[in-house]
């Protein structure tokens, strides 16, 4: 269980900060960038979650999702190593299936997209479309962590099957996608 006994240490002021094995690293490495653009994208998703509290689909779902983020963040601190004095959290393959299935459920009630969909609508859907956003540029710091340092496969699959679940949620809370913005080809030319 994680204990939280001092919040203010100090200990990052000179621009370092531990992995989860102890490792010190820059707060400007590759890894400790990935997993804070994980925890930016769910802290958007918890400003999408103040107008989804009445929603019996989209909070739970949403929830799971938080939790995840935190698992995922977890796996991304710890490196892969053969003498880890620990069981490192990593995400399971069961994780990246739940969102698919998560994904099916929710397209079960949207219309075929006819355009691409802009961001916005609902206040739910805007935020959720912002929390989409900052998780596609989690996903492409977590591949270009995994360009230098072995990541799980599982973790790569999970922040992109989570973007996409975001878009599918966004476009579900746009009155199950009636309430899409959708692109107009040169509209404004």
């Amino acid at each position: 269980m994680v204990r939280l006994d001092k919040i203010v240490t100090k200990a990052g002021d000179g621009g370092k900060t531990r992995l989860a094995t102890g490792e010190q690293v820059s707060k400007a490495h590759a890894r400790v960038a990935a997993y804070g653009a994980v925890d930016e994208a769910n802290s958007a998703i918890g400003v999408a979650r103040l107008h989804t509290t009445a929603d019996p689909v989209l909070d739970p779902l949403l929830d799971r999702v938080q939790n995840d983020l935190f698992d995922l963040g977890a796996d991304l601190a710890t490196p892969h190593a053969p003498d880890l004095k620990f069981e490192p959290l990593r995400i399971q393959s069961n994780q990246v299936a739940r969102l698919e299935r998560e994904i099916e459920m929710l397209l079960e009630d949207l219309p075929e997209i006819t355009s691409f969909v802009l961001p916005g609508g609902t206040p739910t859907a805007a935020h959720l479309h912002v929390a989409r956003a900052m998780m596609r540029r989690a996903e492409r710091a977590i591949v270009e962590l995994a360009e230098v340092e072995e990541i799980s496969a599982e973790a790569i699959k999970y922040a992109n099957r989570l973007s996409d679940l975001l878009f599918v949620a966004a476009r579900w809370a746009n009155d199950r996608g009636r309430g899409d913005l959708l692109w107009k080809p040169g509209a404004n030319r």
